[in-house]
């Protein structure tokens, strides 16, 4: 269930990946500043790339989150852009995910959809955002609501 739950987003994923090719070019960039002369370093020299290219196509090559954007027409690339997981890496596995995660929870009502999941063994692990749902800054999904007072929705 989203109780208190937070995404994590593409961006933040990536973010993630580009400080892991930055950690190794700083270490790189500090072994050859250890190893070359003073008067002949420039930074062509001492920077490489390689790292930090490399912990970007590691993520988009080999991650469990990383697919091909389903462009057949507009509608399917919306509704690709708009999918939650709650699979890869510090999520759930397929294997180990029982009824209860996969069963559609109140906590879902106007953030989640819960008629648009796969078939097969990802059932309830793959969803969608709600029509009127959205990820706020801090990753929680918010969604518009009215407040009900005794019982009647108010226009508040």
């Amino acid at each position: 269930h989203f109780g208190n739950r937070r995404l994590r987003t593409v961006g933040e994923l990536i973010q993630n990946q580009i400080r892991v090719g930055m950690s190794r070019m700083e270490r790189v960039v500090r072994e050859r500043m250890t190893t070359q002369d003073v008067e002949a370093i420039t930074p062509q020299t001492l920077i490489n790339i390689r790292p930090v290219v490399a912990a970007i196509k590691e993520f988009f090559g080999t991650s469990q989150l990383s697919q091909f954007m389903d462009q057949n027409n507009p509608l399917s690339g919306l509704t690709h852009k708009r999918r939650l997981s709650a699979l890869g890496p510090g999520g759930l596995s397929r294997e180990h995910a029982g009824l209860e995660v996969r069963d559609v929870h109140p906590s879902h009502y106007g953030r989640m959809c819960p008629i648009e999941t796969p078939e097969g063994p990802n059932i309830g692990l793959i969803g969608s955002l709600s029509v009127y749902a959205r990820v706020n800054p801090f990753g929680f999904i918010e969604t518009p609501y009215r407040k009900v007072v005794d019982g009647v929705v108010s226009d508040e």
